[in-house]
């Protein structure tokens, strides 16, 4: 897939002028789209079920509250890793779980223990030994499983991405401020272009993904996650933040999913985020996380 050719970047240069097009097209980045896997395509990964994991690996529990839910897998070696621009692993398997709780009991965005606690990645690398599928714990019921294949797609920033701000914003603008909003820069047919990205969007959803930009349900998901990793409101803490918006980066979306009875609140997605060195270094105990909902 040619980001230059995709249905988004066409949106651009048949909405925008050509030096924002231009400008459009370079923020553009690759990301991996799940969907349901149909006869004769290939099994990149699963919604619900069972997960494979080694035997010396427990299953993820949150203290005081329990196991963690079985949310997804992904099989590196079935991803075209070398056209994303992040540094997913070129084999193994990234297995992602997360408390499905409610009220008090639910696992607090902004709260970085309770991320700690109530979400988790696994890497189970190609060849790891004794590796079998694992019933859920007693008291837990697996979500119904979801065979997924997948492709290349272009995605695009939303309006309070600091790569949107820094392009489009106005020359006061922080890219980096929590509310910052900036209005896509069409010319005149506004809707037009509005009704190219929804219908792509529409095309598209769910919307589960590999890398890429996410997909807010309620402003910038980087932003949001870049609390629970530097919280606080001190000088250091939003410094902090701002040096973490260029270093994050989204490893894993999962979307509500009637096939797979998972409702993240009202119609709301799961996001894993990981800074791009620890992703590089397979250091999957330092993700993080937030979640949204409308």
């Amino acid at each position: 897939m040619e980001i230059s050719e995709s249905p988004l970047a066409e949106a651009g240069r048949q909405f925008f002028s050509p030096e924002n097009a231009k400008k459009w097209v370079e923020l553009l980045r690759p990301g991996f789209h799940l969907r349901e896997q149909n006869e004769g395509e290939p099994l990149v990964g699963y919604l619900g079920g069972e997960p494979l994991l080694p035997a010396d690996v427990a299953w993820p529990q949150w203290e005081g509250h329990g196991p963690l839910s079985f949310i997804a897998a992904v099989d590196c070696g079935e991803i075209p890793v070398e056209e994303l621009d992040i540094p997913v692993p070129n084999d193994g398997m990234l297995l992602f779980f997360y408390y499905n709780g409610v009220g008090d009991d639910a696992v607090q965005y902004l709260d970085p223990d309770s991320i700690t606690g109530g979400t988790r990645v696994i890497y189970v690398p190609e060849g790891s030994k004794d590796v079998s599928q694992r019933p859920v714990p007693d008291g837990l019921e697996a979500f119904p499983r979801v065979m997924l294949t997948g492709e290349l797609i272009a995605t695009a920033p939303d309006n309070e991405n600091a790569a949107l701000v820094a392009a489009f914003g106005d020359a006061d603008a922080d890219p980096t401020a929590d509310d910052d909003y900036t209005e896509f820069p069409y010319t005149d047919d506004g809707d037009g272009f509005y009704n190219a990205l929804t219908t792509f969007r529409r095309d598209h959803s769910p919307h589960h993904r590999v890398g890429g930009y996410s997909l807010p349900k309620a402003g910038s998901v980087a932003k949001e996650a870049s609390h629970a990793v530097a919280p606080g409101d001190d000088d250091a803490a939003k410094a902090a933040r701002r040096e973490l918006l260029s270093e994050l980066v989204m490893l894993m979306q999962v979307d509500s999913d009637g096939r797979a009875a998972m409702e993240w609140g009202d119609t709301g997605r799961l996001y894993w985020l990981i800074k791009r060195a620890d992703l590089a270094a397979r250091d999957f105990g330092k993700a993080t996380f937030t979640w949204q909902s409308e």
